[in-house]
């Protein structure tokens, strides 16, 4: 663009204006699974096998994600998978 023309060309400002309000609500979106502590995971756990969503299997020290259908044999990464796998389709939900 020449002259004036140039100077009030705003495209690229509000490309990059958008690319940061886009970037802002991933982040808000996005679930902190890395602030789980064992206290925690044992309490979530704890209160999906009162709930049926986590099915403990004693015979072969493994937990059940009943959604899912994935076993684990460590609360830990249990309750760091439901976090995600909760986030995922509360997003999945509200996409929709």
């Amino acid at each position: 663009m020449s002259g004036t023309d140039a100077l009030d060309d705003a495209s690229a400002d509000q490309e990059q204006f958008e690319a940061e309000l886009i970037a802002q609500d991933q982040d808000a979106a996005r679930v902190a699974v890395a602030d789980i502590d064992d206290g925690r995971a044992h309490a979530l756990v704890n209160d999906l096998v009162d709930d049926d969503v986590v099915t403990p299997i004693p015979d072969e020290r493994v937990l059940v994600h009943e959604p899912s259908d994935e076993a684990f044999d460590s609360i830990l990464q249990l309750a760091i998978f439901h976090r995600g796998w909760t986030a995922a389709h509360d997003t999945d939900a509200g996409g929709q």
